[in-house]
């Protein structure tokens, strides 16, 4: 195994960048962090609208997240890099369309937890807050949101993990990424597979491990400060 890694390194890594296409373990952390960063302010903005008390605006929203929840992520994939296109007459890259389908499922699920932690507050923190004169953007902003996004880290950060893992799926559509890398790999040595498919796992389990225990130690140390502050 060690030779393997000695060898294949470099391309595991970043592919055949810089003489081809950036690929392998970056491109996988680059669109993990990029779908989040995408997805996370939409996510706010469906999550809100999810649990608005206009009906016409809540009930759309809703309509929209059972749909996308009910779908399989690799079929949305397929929709979109091979029946939009056909559509539209617009061809995206495999990169591009990661990302999109990406950004799509994490504002859904996104907007789940943000609705989630909104609703779990008691009443009165809105009420509260509006009775000090802040309007209901404001109260959202400044009272609601905060305390919305702290206690909903640890499902924010379950969601880049689940993220990172359904990267794997643009293999289907010949994206370069560690998992795809790994099989170029390991149509190169052939007789290796298990040893090349078991430094894909530990490089999956390192990232995600490596991800949950930041968020543990980004949640003790919230909860640090809101106990010194109280």
């Amino acid at each position: 195994m060690l030779e393997l890694i000695d060898t294949y390194w470099l391309y595991f890594l970043v592919g055949q960048y810089p003489e081809g296409p950036l690929g392998g373990l970056a491109l996988t952390v680059l669109l993990s962090g990029a779908a989040l960063v995408l997805a996370l302010p939409l996510g706010l903005l469906l999550g809100i609208a999810r649990v608005s008390p206009y009906r016409a605006i809540s009930l759309p929203v809703a309509a929209l997240v059972q749909v996308v929840r009910a779908v399989p992520l690799l079929l949305v994939l397929f929709w979109v890099y091979f029946f939009l296109p056909a559509l539209t007459g617009v061809k995206t890259s495999q990169a591009s369309t990661m990302l999109i389908v990406l950004v799509v499922f994490d504002s859904i699920y996104l907007a789940e937890i943000v609705a989630a932690g909104i609703r779990a507050l008691p009443k009165g923190q809105l009420e509260s807050a509006r009775s000090l004169g802040l309007g209901y953007g404001a109260a959202l902003r400044h009272v609601v949101l905060p305390q919305t996004l702290r206690h909903g880290l640890p499902s924010i950060v379950n969601q880049l993990v689940s993220t990172i893992k359904a990267t794997s799926l643009g293999y289907i559509i010949g994206l370069s990424e560690v998992s795809f890398i790994a099989t170029q790999i390991n149509t190169l040595v052939f007789t290796q597979a298990v040893e090349v498919y078991l430094i894909l796992a530990l490089t999956y389990f390192i990232l995600c491990f490596g991800l949950s225990r930041l968020a543990f130690l980004l949640e003790r140390r919230l909860q640090r400060r809101s106990a010194q502050a109280s």
